[in-house]
């Protein structure tokens, strides 16, 4: 057996070679003067070897027991090399656990996506989180935040009287959490947990709208960087072009497309006032369905669900990429799409029963709606496409008023 007087005086030698104590423990002794403990054992017939540290930082005692315990393990059928791993990563995730808090994470997930925002929308960002979730998690190991620490902070919120302010910190937060979600550092996000009618409800408006010509421009260049699915982005841009309410939109088929008409036709049962809708398609429209066209997905429909391409997404998905680039419901819905482009036209000096036709919107009168059907489908086209040209113009921030 060794003693230290024994370890001490071993000298290097041209090679490595060992000196054992008793029961699997022995010194390796490197050409370089460096000594270092190993255990040597067998597991399931198997030689295995494993380091136990440098002497003398680990003594010839300390040694000796870190023996014992991985004997222990052998006879409760644990391996040791195994559970030293297991031991390491579990430091190792606490470490990691310990360096993501809350605060770290929601700056790493604000850095990834600020470039895509409006700088208005950063600044909600920054303000909301600052106050009314860093001072209660900001913290806390991200890992070791559950739903009914959520709630409280949430309950705080509403108690105070602000319900906006609520949903719009429930849903940073629920991103946050999302993002970590996708990093693998936690597994689920916990304000799903919490369901919604446990809160008071919040009133929104659905016709939220931009109206503003830059504004309208700056939107057209963020759909234009949306970094979302092809579907919805697609969806998006053709969006402010077609004036369709937002599930009509997102149930588009292929069938309804006439390209040499350059037309879409929309049957009475698939139309809110129950009568079949013509949409004249601007050259920009033609061109963005030709593109996805190519796309095969073997779907009826031409935005395809991405998880199911039998369906078709939902109108969901569009306001959820709306949120996505920073507008919020109170400045910019799906729905909001028609009111644009219908405060726009009227401001721009279109013809209000043309507008209004192209917007699908009930005609009381049934002769006149006739009379309209059949007199405005050219008048139509021509503002489509001047329309179309209008946006671009905004888009490439060349503003001109009048279109006409």
């Amino acid at each position: 057996m060794l003693t230290d007087t024994k370890i001490k005086a071993l000298k290097p030698k041209n090679k490595i070679y060992r000196v054992s104590d008793s029961h699997g423990l022995v010194l390796e002794v490197k050409p370089s003067g460096t000594k270092y403990w190993r255990y040597r054992y067998r597991f399931e017939t198997k030689a295995n070897m494993i380091g136990m540290g440098e002497y003398p930082i680990i003594s010839l005692a300390q040694a000796r027991q870190n023996r014992d315990k991985y004997k222990a393990l052998l006879y409760q059928g644990i391996n040791p090399s195994a559970y030293k791993k297991e031991i390491k990563a579990e430091k190792t995730a606490k470490k990691i656990s310990e360096q993501s808090t809350f605060s770290k994470m929601f700056f790493d997930w604000y850095e990834h996506n600020q470039e895509f925002w409006k700088l208005n929308y950063r600044k909600d960002i920054i303000k909301r989180t600052t106050k009314h979730l860093l001072p209660y998690i900001g913290d806390t190991p991200i890992e070791n935040i559950n739903s009914k620490e959520m709630l409280r902070i949430f309950k705080i919120i509403e108690n105070a009287g602000t319900i906006d302010t609520l949903y719009k910190v429930k849903g940073v937060a629920s991103r946050v959490f999302r993002f970590c979600v996708g990093l693998g550092i936690i597994e689920h996000d916990p304000t799903r947990d919490l369901p919604s009618d446990i809160f008071k409800k919040r009133k929104v408006s659905n016709y939220a709208h931009i109206s503003d010509p830059k504004e309208i421009g700056g939107l057209l260049r963020m759909i234009d960087q949306y970094k979302g699915t092809y579907q919805v982005r697609t969806a998006l841009k053709i969006a402010p072009y077609v004036f369709l309410r937002p599930l009509e939109l997102a149930e588009l088929k292929w069938s309804e497309v006439d390209f040499k008409d350059k037309l879409i036709r929309i049957d009475a049962e698939r139309m809110k006032m129950g009568k079949t809708h013509l949409v004249p398609l601007s050259n920009q429209v033609i061109k963005l369905l030709e593109n996805i066209k190519n796309i095969e997905t073997g779907s009826i429909y031409i935005f395809p669900s991405p998880k199911n391409s039998k369906s078709h997404i939902s109108p969901e998905s569009l306001r959820a990429g709306l949120r996505r680039m920073g507008f919020s419901n109170d400045e910019m819905t799906t729905h909001g799409f028609r009111h644009m482009a219908s405060t726009r036209l009227h401001e721009l000096g279109f013809n209000g029963d043309v507008i209004e036709r192209q917007l699908a919107h009930g005609e009381p009168n049934k002769i006149k709606a006739t009379y309209n059907h059949a007199q405005h489908l050219d008048k139509r086209k021509i503002m489509m496409s001047e329309w179309a040209n209008y946006l671009d113009r905004l888009r490439d921030n060349k503003i001109l008023e009048q279109v006409k």
